[in-house]
């Protein structure tokens, strides 16, 4: 028997406005790729249409520049970074996509004594050391406002989840889904080590490793990191940093969903190679949510004790301060004279700050609650949307 939604808003209700979000401009994802990642992605057989070949073009030859930077990079500064060593743990934010981690991650960034990747490093993986003095405040102006899919800033120094540069150096990353929107098993197994080959197991580890040495040569800090899917990679996370951290945030299923097909949507029209294919947007939006639920659940557990912190999204959007000092306190963070002033400064901010509003009709919650009924209890959640 399928569940039946306890509370519904009327289907009649007017619906709120989305806020409009800018489009992507000139530079998307694919513009990190280096000739061999290029060429690694070809070999994949994304969908491609002559209406893309502008695109193709300037990735083709952006490709170059990268691989020639990249070169370059490894001359200067190569020893160096191999002879960096990851002293501080890692702090990782996990959760769902549209949990909240970006503005978590904004958040616990403001922390002058820790490091994070920003949006320059994430899409040029290979060569910011090298080139992000010159070339970021060179191209900033292609770069819109804010990102295509809501109203967080997008410049270069923004922070930024560094599974776009995994997708960049070495094309294992469940990112290649912007590629291959159509073909779920080019890129599911990528969510989590667990389900590589060896090989691409250790290709990752490699190009992980190296992309948090690269931040730590940079600034010798401890790093806050946040990409969604490491939300499924808690044991391999654990292996490569047994001292790690963790905060995992969670929200109402109902908005999580809504909001991730949103952004799989925007994300696929911004940065496809060829004709996107959305037929199976919905499903897979549900499927990957209930995965990345179980499977944080399941291993959790393997974190040690003082090492995970979890909240909700609604009580860091009602009282940020008072949330972000929690998980300082949990997790025996130093510092929090340093944060709190850099906080309470944003607060005005955070508090205009105007969110996307989706509508949702009764059929789609009922689907979406019958499919996610164990999530909503597991975290809590009442089956309705509030007006």
């Amino acid at each position: 028997m399928s569940a039946t939604i306890p509370k519904l808003r009327s289907s009649s209700e007017p619906s709120k406005p989305a806020v409009k979000a800018s489009r992507q401009g000139l530079i998307c994802m694919w513009h990190g790729l280096t000739v061999s990642g290029l060429w690694n992605l070809l070999r994949m057989k994304p969908r491609i249409s002559w209406a893309y070949l502008p695109r193709w073009i300037t990735i083709a030859f952006v490709s170059g520049l990268n691989s020639l930077y990249g070169v370059l990079e490894k001359l200067f500064f190569g020893r160096q970074v191999a002879r960096t060593e990851i002293v501080h743990p890692p702090l990782f934010i996990l959760g769902h996509w549209r949990s909240g981690t970006t503005m978590l991650h904004n958040l616990m960034s403001l922390d002058p004594q820790v490091t994070f990747p920003n949006l320059y490093q994430c899409v040029n993986p290979g060569h910011f050391l090298l080139t992000e003095r010159i070339l970021a405040p060179l191209t900033k102006r292609f770069l819109p406002e804010t990102r295509p899919m809501d109203n967080v800033a997008a410049g270069w120094e923004e922070p930024q989840e560094e599974d776009i540069a995994l997708a960049l150096d070495c094309q294992i990353s469940p990112y290649l889904m912007t590629a291959f929107s159509d073909r779920r098993e080019a890129y599911e197994r990528y969510f989590d080590p667990r389900d590589m080959t060896e090989s691409e197991r250790s290709i990752w580890k490699q190009s992980f490793l190296r992309l948090l040495k690269k931040l730590t040569y940079r600034k010798n800090s401890s790093i806050v990191t946040k990409t969604p899917a490491h939300t499924f990679r808690i044991s391999t996370l654990l292996e490569m940093f047994p001292d790690a951290r963790f905060v995992y945030i969670k929200r109402d299923p109902y908005a999580v969903y809504k909001s991730t097909l949103h952004l799989r949507r925007t994300m696929f029209t911004e940065n496809a190679l060829g004709p996107p294919e959305f037929s199976a947007t919905e499903e897979d939006t549900l499927y990957f949510y209930e995965k990345c639920i179980r499977t944080y659940e399941e291993t959790k557990g393997l974190i040690p004790a003082g090492r995970l912190h979890e909240i909700r999204f609604e009580d860091l959007e009602r009282d940020p301060l008072g949330e972000i000092r929690q998980i300082y306190q949990s997790l025996s963070l130093p510092g929090w004279n340093l944060v709190e002033p850099k906080i309470q400064a944003q607060l005005p901010a955070l508090k205009a700050y105007k969110k996307n509003a989706f509508r949702m009709d009764q059929e789609t919650m009922q689907r979406v609650y019958s499919r996610l009924k164990w999530v909503f209890d597991l975290y809590e959640y009442p089956g309705h949307i509030d007006s």
